[in-house]
């Protein structure tokens, strides 16, 4: 007589509520870690070594930090960088100021000039919006790209003077701040 199957007990992760198998795949897997090393040690043992590493790299570092001073002061501990951190845990990156200018084809055979970065220049981008639009004929809008920041959509293909234009009309934007966007690669104007 075949025995009756057994149901699979699942751990599931205290930090994300996920399976602890999948908890790598999950948006928290920094904040999974911890609780992972120590509750599923077999699942993630790269994680242990890592974390070995980390701990032997701070005892090494405190070690050379450390001096030895004949007026018996005590060593000053290293001054850490403070870096802005937002509400979850998330760190606040400077943006390069670049200016980076992308032709999207939509529907065969007409096309979209997106310009993304005017606004890190001081330029505000409704009036760029209106100059662009008034300087190629074309229809010009500020609009919120995929990333939630404001972009110009411009219609038509008017890369070809687009960066002539933008140095002329702005001189805060140097021609070396300028990039194309050509098959996903980043290329500079200049």
């Amino acid at each position: 007589m075949a025995e009756k199957p057994q149901p699979v007990r699942v751990l599931y992760c205290g930090v994300c509520s996920m399976p602890a198998e999948y908890c790598e795949f999950g948006p928290d897997f920094e904040k999974c870690k911890p609780w992972l090393i120590h509750n599923a040690p077999d699942l993630y043992p790269d994680l242990i070594k890592q974390s070995n590493a980390k701990e032997a790299d701070k005892v090494t570092e405190q070690l050379q930090s450390t001096g030895i001073s004949s007026d018996g002061a005590t060593p000053s501990a290293p001054k850490q960088e403070e870096v802005k951190r937002l509400p979850g845990g998330k760190i606040k990156k400077k943006e390069k100021q670049e200016v980076v200018i992308e032709k999207v084809i939509r529907n065969k055979r007409k096309c979209i000039t997106t310009v993304k970065g005017l606004e890190l220049f001081g330029v505000k981008l409704s009036d760029a919006s209106k100059k662009l639009g008034k300087k190629f004929a074309t229809g010009a809008s500020v609009v919120k790209g995929p990333t939630e920041k404001e972009q110009i959509d411009v219609q038509g293909d008017i890369s070809y003077d687009i960066v002539e234009f933008i140095t002329d009309t702005w001189p805060d934007v140097p021609d070396t701040a300028i990039f194309f966007i050509e098959d996903g690669r980043k290329v500079p104007a200049a």
